[in-house]
């Protein structure tokens, strides 16, 4: 129990009905503070994802262009992905800006762990920013990748997430933090 009397659900049983590369879904049923029990509570199971804010030499921050079925849209973002088995988040912030846009760079910088849906999902958005960033090779994308790159300013990037250019809320919420930890005094 916390401060304020409120408890974390009993978990009565659990049986997964999903369990693939793309997606893991479990199925609880759970007792509420209160008693009631809810028989089927879906949760979405997730080693989490990484997305990643690179800043090249000139201040320019490469962005992936890329089709997300989910949506059924293109849609423009910061180059992210899901952490594999036995990956930490920072190696995985690493990875996917390399396989996605071919830019390495300096080590990544946690900037900040977010929980992406936390009332049926598992999964964490963990925000990376690698400074020093420059294309030093060929991307290598998934089988349900076709990425276009675009760099933009820093200024540009921030109007993005204002303007609606860049949609997802994830994004939009990594954009303003990484932004923000660019910008404090140096320490």
């Amino acid at each position: 129990m916390n401060r304020r009397g409120l408890q974390k659900w009993l978990v009565l049983a659990s049986e997964y009905r999903i369990n693939t590369k793309f997606l893991r879904l479990r199925a609880d049923r759970v007792q509420l503070s209160d008693g009631t029990v809810v028989e089927e509570y879906f949760v979405r199971e997730s080693r989490g994802f990484a997305v990643v804010l690179a800043l090249t030499s000139d201040r320019l921050v490469p962005l992936v262009r890329q089709y997300k079925h989910g949506a059924g849209e293109i849609m423009l973002e910061l180059p992210a992905g899901m952490i594999d088995p036995d990956e930490d988040p920072a190696a995985c912030a690493a990875r996917e800006l390399a396989e996605e846009t071919g830019f390495t760079g300096g080590a990544p910088e946690h900037v900040r762990t977010l929980y992406a849906d936390p009332t049926n999902s598992t999964s964490a958005m963990h925000l990376f920013v690698v400074r020093d960033a420059a294309r030093t090779r060929e991307p290598e994308l998934d089988v349900t990748e076709a990425i276009e790159v675009d760099m933009v300013s820093l200024d540009e990037l921030r109007a993005m997430a204002y303007d609606g250019r860049i949609t997802a809320s994830s994004q939009v919420a990594a954009v303003l933090l990484a932004l923000a930890y660019l910008e404090r005094p140096a320490r």
